[in-house]
């Protein structure tokens, strides 16, 4: 009862200033700057994973392990940030976050075998995470919800130049240094962001959202939000979506380098073409979603990529296509996730927006860990074909369907939350 009032006093007092937010240019680059530690931090690194494996003396398995040590330690660290950030605010553990990551950072450039290499990008990415789950949140605490796709789709503009540009840095880096360079490039972007958070960013974080956090054990948030058929169908669409996007990140140097025999300046640029075709597409979503529901284009985003994918797992087997059946349904799948991730984030957090830390938690909790498992997987039923590859998206992508389905679109007028407006920067 004493939450409801204080939501709807919270509502009524922040709804003329919700809808007035606009999103100032420096503002969405420094959140989707903070949202791109995750691609900085994996993408830069893939071209250099044989030379990483040869040069500390281990098989490319354990390499490839670095990367899943890193989207474990995301999806974890993703628990903790968001009921912290709801409770104590966004700035703090913010910053404490960017310099766990210099840590980590710092231990991967000196790491002498692959084992110190895979518990520090554990640390780093425990750190790294702080950006994603709070730029998340203050989105949710800055404006209205019809709003927030379209900031959203901005951030994705921002953030998503790194994918594109970071597998090219790392390959010409590679062709002049060693990969350690790699981590020290890391160090100094983390550096760099961090003084300017701690100097410009300002707190968000909604008195209603303080007052409820306060009052509740996280675990008392976690199992309400979890207790909610339509945002478990968010969370498990966007999870298993992110399990196939992190598959192919996590397996594609493997595939394109080992089986293709791409130059690691080649596998870049290939990167980067479905990294572009992601960006692009999301700010097609932030167009068609002024126009049509998001639930439906997040519905007909998934039909589509896992046909695609079908396409792709009978190319693999088949053999069909070479390197280009592989890679141009690829790139058709990477271009789907721009209509599917936006949607399925912006459908989460608009559930609970009092909730919205602990909410951009789980949502990148679920999508990590989900993609961690997926990943171990694909490597460890590596045959020396794309075939395990293209069968673990492929199967990602038919339950990220059904979840949608069953949970978000079944009884959708008993189990779903009204829409309910975002509040200002306070």
């Amino acid at each position: 009862m004493a939450d409801g009032i204080i939501e709807q006093r919270s509502v009524v007092a922040d709804r003329g200033l919700a809808k007035a937010a606009k999103a100032p240019l420096g503002f969405v680059i420094l959140l989707g700057t903070l949202s791109a530690f995750g691609s900085v931090s994996i993408d830069m690194y893939l071209p250099a994973l044989p030379s990483i494996a040869k040069s500390l003396h281990a098989s490319e398995a354990p390499a490839q392990i670095t990367v899943a040590a890193y989207i474990l330690g995301l999806a974890f660290g993703q628990l903790f940030y968001g009921p912290i950030s709801d409770r104590y605010g966004r700035r703090k553990p913010l910053l404490f976050g960017i310099g766990l990551y210099i840590v980590g950072t710092l231990g991967c450039i000196l790491a002498p075998t692959i084992h110190v290499m895979i518990a520090f990008r554990v640390i780093q990415a425990l750190g790294g995470c702080a950006g994603q789950v709070i730029g998340r949140a203050i989105v949710r605490d800055s404006f209205a919800h019809d709003e927030v796709l379209h900031v959203l789709s901005m951030l994705v503009l921002v953030f998503g130049i790194t994918p594109v540009l970071a597998p090219l840095l790392g390959g010409w880096l590679l062709l002049v240094a060693s990969w350690r360079w790699l981590f020290g490039f890391q160090l100094l972007f983390a550096v760099i962001i961090g003084t300017i958070s701690a100097l410009t960013l300002k707190e968000s974080r909604s008195a209603t959202a303080a007052a409820l956090a306060r009052s509740e054990n996280p675990f008392r948030s976690y199992l309400s939000l979890l207790g909610n058929r339509q945002l478990s169908g968010y969370l498990l669409t966007g999870a298993f979506s992110g399990a196939a996007l992190f598959t192919y990140i996590s397996t594609s140097p493997d595939v394109i380098i080992g089986m293709y025999h791409f130059s690691p300046q080649q596998f870049g640029w290939v990167f980067a073409v479905n990294a572009a075709g992601y960006v692009a597409s999301n700010q097609m979503n932030a167009r068609l979603a002024r126009r049509y529901p998001s639930d439906t284009i997040l519905k007909w985003a998934n039909r589509i990529i896992f046909g695609v994918s079908l396409v792709m797992v009978f190319n693999a087997t088949t053999g069909i296509g070479g390197a280009l059946g592989i890679l141009a349904p690829m790139f058709l799948i990477m271009s789907g996730f721009g209509f599917n991730q936006s949607n399925a984030m912006a459908g989460a957090l608009n559930v609970d927006p009092r909730r919205a830390g602990t909410t951009a938690s789980l949502q990148g909790a679920a999508g990590l860990l989900a993609g961690s498992i997926c990943a171990t997987a694909t490597g460890l039923m590596r045959d020396g074909t794309p075939r395990p590859m293209s069968w673990v998206i492929a199967a990602s992508l038919l339950a990220a369907m059904v979840a949608l389905r069953t949970l978000v679109f079944a009884k959708r007028g008993v189990d779903a939350a009204p829409p309910q407006p975002g509040n200002a920067i306070s």
